[in-house]
Order: structure tokens, then C-alpha cells, then sequence
């Protein structure tokens, strides 16, 4: 036993040790089994137990002794899966899969029924009908024997003699067992095509293939295919997405507030202000004024084009003025953007500069091109003076040593040249629309972690156990399991299984897998047992693996997607999160230093220039803007500003219409409590800002509006009637009109009243 594999040893024995006191100490507190909360009344505990006593029990044993405790000690490697219970999201995550699994029932049992059914008829067409002879001349069993010549490819002078042997085809209908494997094979369209033309070439029972004897048996296939593969397989796909979705709703039932509101709140909460550097020195100021124009970023723009252009130029054999006039261009685009990166950083100072992640990146890739073009002409230099080492006239150097290092300094040349290309990402900044799509794209990476846990828990079970079951296989060349294809150790196992899992010729895998294979010759077999390797287990193990990731686990990444992507098939009048930004960026305009507060004066005017659905558009009339501002609970601050984070939430609160009807004060108590719940971690501070509470008699912004209505109103009327009666107050009425007038209640209005203007 090797150094490493006794440690590995001593480690299992004390694992073993300790999960075991564990198992011992819980029993003792919880009970084992007869009372309520007991031990094992929980699976988990149930599933540790048997884990642990199979452990012990192969410690106990020599390994050849019994083979089951070998392939039952695997059971170890589900111990990960504890950590689902201490994991908020992952266990949130299996749940939501178990009652997907739950849900999807009756889907995989009518599959699964039609499944057995074109088996039997399968079974029906093509039983004993796949077999053929190794020599392909005979036609029967009877026939097959002897010894036959076989001619490699392209060297008729070489020929091998193979004894003729019947043989079966590796995926049959010889039973509804077979038959539902080789079905299940063909709905995974993996190796079908195969199946299908040794299905056409099929004739009698126990007779070889004859080509195209039976071409009208494919729309057996076809029929297959269609009905399982295209439409029972993706209502299965869409039974576990739309479950997973619904389960990931139930948590929030009973918050009154849907998913996009949810959305909305916790980003009003969550958002900070941008901070916007104005520079005060003049000669700074014009500098920034360029390179924020838009007119600056036009050309940047053009600039970037021209270098994809000039990029997707280059190939393979391509002339020397072709790499001489690329390398000329590469040279001047680098000093544009190089320039460019200058300005910035004489406009926005380093502290500006660098807190833009934008710039962080275009300072990374200007940096990254600058080296690429300071070795590719240190590359040339060396390489016209006569090679790396000999630049002034040393004496021979050692070929090896010498193509070595060109070698290496091409490896650290084509790693700048990378930075070339990724020039190209900079376009992802430059469109609004690509800008939301690059948003929600990594809103679905923060949602993913826990359902990529999962996918992590799931590869390192099934890695371990095909290392424990499968690692003993020969490699051979031309088969599946060879020296790049293996479960011999852990990385190269995970890689199996991430074939497996994108369906890459799985089946054959799993062929290659079976018992009877030729063992690794440093694998410890004992005499006779040269061809005892694999093992039955693979049908299952791969089967139940290929179905959870590609049909489960792999989909879990299409929800979550479509989850966040839901916006682009929503009604954009409808605000939603990917509009919210807009917010942030024009409020940095109003508040350049991010203290979060503006002016209320300016609020008008920034809402006039925030497009709707979040803000009233800059054809809006400033009357009704103003209107619209006195429906906003916005608490107005005693030095006449007001926050960043209470008026997002306000405009929110309005666009989404959350609880913005019925009593006031009622809805800020109801909406207060729901926060509470949902974001248990919102600051009492915060709350008071977006949500006043009740109690106390702040100015808002929508009072301060109202007030400004009701004067404007009022010197309206005013106006109109100095117009109407002069410049002087306006006539008093006789009382003794007033009491004509009152007499005369019969007569016509007009006749009785003295004629003023409407209001």
C-alpha cells in the first residue's frame, strides 16, 4: 500500500470514528427510535446510520471477502448531502425539485407506460432479428463458424485471421426489458441512427442483416420519436420548470406583493446613488466635457468596430503584408484607446476613474494590449537579429533550448494578444438594451449558486462511486474507457460525467462500463479474474444520472433564466427592475456628489426626464407632473430635500400601484409589516425614510405640490378677475339686489345675478 493510500486509509478510519460517536451521542439524546423526534424518525439520520454501519462493517472485513460490502461502502459519499438541510437556498432548491418531482408524476408514469408499450411491440418486430456473424458473408449461426480473413484498411497485403463469432447487437428488442433500453437510448438521441439501419437491414429470426431489406420498419422509429422524444419529453422539461417556478412563489403567498413588485421594492430598498464627478479646474472641466459627449462616444464606438473588423481579417497562411498591416493597425488602435484611457483619467481623477468597473475593465485591456504590443516588437527584434539568444553574436546555442524558448515567448504573446479581442466587450456598455440583457444576465448568475451546488453535490457522489466501481477498467484504445476517457481518478471521472451529462455518447459509455471487462493490470485482481472488471450497476447508475441532469437538475438552469428573462415577453409598460437604473444614472446628475439627497424643486424636472413607465417623460406638462407628485407619500427633510431611496421607493410604490388605495396611513402600516417580513434585515432607518411612520405630521412633497397647485390656482383666478373688473377690488353687491334676487327665485338665473367670471 502506497503512502498516500495508507493515509487515505487512516483518515476513513477516523471519519468513520467520529460518525460514528456522532451516531451514538444522538441516539442517547434523542432516542433511537420509539418516541416523537427520535433518531430515526428522520431519514437523514436513517440514511447516516446505514452509511455508517456499512462503514464499520467494511472495516471489519478484508476487502475480497465480500464484494457487496465493497460496492456498499460507496453509500459514504452521500454523507454531502447533510449539508442540505444547513443551506437556506440549496434546501430551498431540493424542495422546490421534490415537489417538482412530486407534480411531474402522472407525466413520467404515461411516458414510461408508452415506453413499455413500443417495447412490446418492438419486442414484437424485432426479437433474435439483430444478431449478425463477424464474417459478414455468412447469413446463419449454423453458418458462422471457422476462422475468416480480414484485410486492414488501405493495406491489402495485410490481413489478420478472426474467428467467426454470432453475435448480438449491443442494443435489442430481445425482451421488453432491452427493448425499453434501447427505446430510451433512441429518445436521447444518442446513438439512434445506428438502431435505426440495423433495424431496416433486419430479415428473419436468427438471420444476419440484409441491406435495406426493410426500409418501411423506420416509421416505427419516427413515430417514437416524435411521441416521446419531441412532445412526452418536453412536457416533462416544462412540467419541472413551471413547478420549480410556482414552488420558488409559494414562500411569498401570503405577502400580497407578486414576484416583479417584489423586485421593484427590495432594488428602491437595496440602491445606492452613483456618484458623478463634475471637475471644478476649467481646464479639467473641458476635458471631462468631451469625454463624456456623446459625440465621444460615437467614435469610441466606430473605433471598436473598425478593430473587430481588422480582427476578424486575420487566418491562417495569410501573406506577411497582411500580419505587417495588422500589426500596424493593432499598434494605432491601442494608442487611440490608450489616449482615451488618459483623458478619462485626467477628467475623472483616479478615484472617479476607477470606480466605474467599465473603466476598471478598459484600464485591464488597455494595459494587457500595451504589453501585447511592447513583446510582439521585442519578438520581431530578436527574431530578425538572428533568434532569442544570439542578438550579439554568442556562440551556438542548443536547438532545443533555443525552440523552447520561442515557444514559450509565443505562449506569453498569444496571452496578451487575448486582450485584441477583448476589446469587443466593451460594446456590451454602449446600448441600452444590451445593457438590461447584460443586467439580467448576472441577476440569473446570483440566483444560480445554489441550483450550481446541487449540480457540484450531485457530480461528486456519481464521481466517487464510478471511481469505486468503474476505476478497476483497463484502458484500451478504441474503446470508451481509454487513457482520456476513464474513472481512475477524480478529475477524469467528473469529466466523464460532464459527457455524460451533455449526452455525448453516454450509451456507449455505459456499455464499455458492464461486468466482464478486461482489469487494469495495476489494479489488484486476483488470478483468473482478468476480464471481472465493471460491473451490471453501470445500466443504472448512468441511467439514473443522465436523468437527473439532463432531464432535472440541467433544467433547473432554463428556470431560473426564464425567471429573470421574463421581461422581454412582459408588457414594458409595466415597470419592472431592468428600468430602474435609468433612475440612478439621472439623479447623479441632480446629486453629482452621491450624498442621496436633491433639492424637491429639482424633483419635477428629473422625474420630466426619466422615461415611463418609472418616470413621466419629458412631454409630461409641468402641471402634471405636478399633480402627479401630490399622490407620492415622498417626506420632504426640514432643509427642503429629499432622498434617493424614498423616491424610488415612491415612484415604484405609484407605477405598481402597492397599496396606494383605501386609507393612507392603513396602506403605510400594512406595506411597513409586509417589508418586515420579507426583508427581515431592512433598518428601522430606512423604513422610517420610504415608509413614515404613523404619528408623525411630516411634509411630503406631494403636500408641498398641492400647495403649489392651490396657490397657482388661486392667482389664476385672481388674474381673471382683475381682468374682469380692472385693476381695482372687485364691486361689493347691494343688499338690496341680493334681496331682489331673493325674491325673484321664479325669474331666469341671469336676470337676478350679477355676471362674474367662472372659475
Amino acid at each position: 500500500m502506497s503512502g498516500r493510500n495508507k493515509i487515505l486509509a487512516y483518515a476513513d478510519i477516523v471519519f468513520t470514528s467520529v460518525f460514528t460517536i456522532e451516531i451514538v451521542l444522538k441516539m442517547t439524546t434523542y432516542g433511537a427510535i420509539l418516541h416523537k423526534g427520535s433518531f430515526c424518525r428522520n431519514s437523514f439520520n436513517i440514511l447516516d446510520l446505514i452509511v455508517v454501519g456499512v462503514s464499520l462493517l467494511s472495516m471489519g472485513m478484508e476487502s475480497s471477502a465480500i464484494s457487496v460490502v465493497k460496492i456498499l461502502r460507496v453509500l459514504r459519499v452521500l454523507r454531502p448531502l447533510r449539508a442540505i438541510s444547513r443551506a437556506k437556498g440549496l434546501k430551498h432548491v431540493v424542495q422546490c425539485l421534490f415537489v417538482a418531482i412530486k407534480t411531474i408524476g402522472n407525466i413520467v408514469l404515461v411516458t414510461m407506460l408508452l415506453d413499455f408499450m413500443f417495447a412490446c411491440i418492438g419486442v414484437q418486430l424485432f426479437k433474435g432479428k439483430f444478431y449478425m456473424c463477424t464474417d459478414p458473408s455468412k447469413m446463419t449461426e449454423m453458418e458462422c463458424q471457422g476462422t475468416y480473413i480480414k484485410y486492414r484498411e488501405n493495406a491489402l497485403q495485410e490481413m489478420e485471421i478472426h474467428d467467426r463469432e454470432w453475435v448480438n447487437n449491443d442494443f435489442n428488442f430481445d425482451n421488453v426489458l432491452n427493448g425499453m433500453l434501447a427505446l430510451f437510448t433512441v429518445s436521447t438521441f444518442e446513438g439512434w441512427p445506428q438502431l435505426l439501419y440495423r433495424a431496416i437491414d433486419s430479415d428473419a429470426e436468427d438471420m444476419g442483416p440484409i441491406y435495406n431489406n426493410r426500409v418501411d420498419i423506420s416509421i416505427f422509429f419516427i413515430i417514437y420519436i416524435i411521441l416521446i422524444a419531441f412532445f412526452m419529453m418536453n412536457i416533462f422539461v416544462g412540467f419541472v420548470i413551471v413547478t420549480f417556478q410556482e414552488q420558488g412563489e409559494q414562500e411569498y403567498k401570503n405577502c400580497e406583493l407578486d414576484k416583479n413588485q417584489r423586485q421593484c421594492v427590495q432594488y428602491a430598498l437595496k440602491a445606492r446613488p452613483l456618484r458623478c464627478y463634475i471637475p471644478k479646474n476649467p481646464y479639467q472641466y473641458r476635458v471631462w466635457y468631451v469625454v463624456t459627449s456623446c459625440y465621444f462616444e460615437y467614435l469610441m464606438f466606430l473605433l471598436i468596430m473598425l478593430n473587430t473588423i481588422c480582427l476578424g481579417m486575420q487566418h491562417c497562411n495569410q501573406s506577411s503584408h497582411v500580419t505587417k498591416l495588422s500589426d500596424t493597425l493593432n499598434v494605432i488602435f491601442t494608442v487611440l484607446f490608450t489616449v482615451e484611457m488618459i483623458l478619462k483619467l485626467m477628467a475623472f481623477k483616479a478615484k472617479g476613474y476607477f470606480g466605474d468597473p467599465w473603466n476598471v475593465f478598459d484600464f485591464i485591456i488597455v494595459i494587457g494590449s500595451v504589453v501585447d504590443v511592447i513583446l510582439s516588437e521585442i519578438n520581431s527584434a530578436m527574431a530578425s537579429s538572428g533568434g532569442l539568444y544570439c542578438l550579439h553574436g554568442c556562440a551556438d546555442v542548443d536547438p532545443m533550448q533555443k525552440l523552447a524558448a520561442e515557444e514559450n515567448a509565443s505562449v506569453s504573446i498569444t496571452f496578451f494578444r487575448l486582450f485584441r479581442v477583448m476589446r469587443l466587450v466593451k460594446l456590451l456598455n454602449r446600448s441600452e438594451g444590451i445593457r438590461n440583457l447584460l443586467w439580467t444576465f448576472i441577476k440569473s448568475f446570483q440566483a444560480l449558486p445554489y441550483v450550481a451546488l446541487l449540480i457540484v453535490m450531485l457530480f461528486f457522489i456519481y464521481a466517487v462511486i464510478g471511481m469505486q466501481v468503474f476505476g478497476k477498467i483497463a484502458l484500451v484504445d478504441g474503446t470508451q474507457i481509454n487513457r482520456n476517457n476513464n474513472f481512475q481518478t477524480f478529475p477524469q471521472a467528473v469529466l466523464v460525467l460532464f459527457r455524460c451529462a451533455t449526452g455525448e455518447a453516454w450509451q456507449e459509455i455505459m456499455l464499455a462500463s458492464m461486468y466482464g471487462k478486461r482489469c487494469d493490470p495495476k489494479s489488484d485482481f486476483q488470478p483468473g479474474e482478468e476480464f471481472t472488471c465493471g460491473a451490471n450497476f453501470a445500466v443504472f447508475y448512468f441511467l439514473s444520472f443522465y436523468m437527473l441532469c439532463a432531464f432535472l437538475i440541467i433544467n433547473l438552469f432554463v428556470a431560473v433564466i426564464m425567471d429573470n428573462f421574463d421581461y422581454l415577453t412582459r408588457d414594458w409598460s409595466i415597470l419592472g427592475p431592468h428600468h430602474l437604473d435609468e433612475f440612478k444614472r439621472i439623479w447623479a446628475e441632480y446629486d453629482p456628489e452621491a450624498t442621496g439627497r436633491i433639492k424637491h424643486l429639482d424633483v419635477v424636472t428629473l422625474l420630466r426626464r426619466i422615461q415611463p413607465p418609472l418616470g413621466f417623460g419629458k412631454f409630461c406638462p409641468h402641471r402634471s407632473a405636478c399633480k402627479r407628485l401630490i399622490s407620492m407619500n415622498m417626506p420632504l427633510n426640514s432643509d427642503g430635500t429629499v432622498t434617493f431611496n424614498a423616491t424610488l421607493f415612491a415612484l415604484v410604490r405609484t407605477a405598481l400601484k402597492i397599496k396606494t388605495e383605501g386609507n393612507f396611513e392603513q396602506a403605510n402600516e400594512e406595506l411597513r409589516a409586509i417589508i418586515k417580513k420579507i426583508w427581515k434585515r431592512t433598518s428601522m432607518k430606512l423604513l422610517d425614510q420610504v415608509i413614515p411612520p404613523i404619528g408623525e405630521d411630516e411634509v411630503t412633497v406631494g403636500k408641498f405640490y398641492a400647495t403649489f397647485l392651490i396657490q397657482e390656482h388661486f392667482r389664476k383666478f385672481m388674474k381673471r378677475q382683475e381682468e374682469y373688473y380692472g385693476y381695482g377690488p372687485p364691486r361689493r353687491v347691494p343688499q338690496r339686489y341680493r334681496r331682489g334676487c331673493a325674491v325673484s327665485r321664479r325669474k331666469p338665473l341671469q336676470s337676478c345675478t350679477a355676471r362674474s367670471p367662472g372659475i
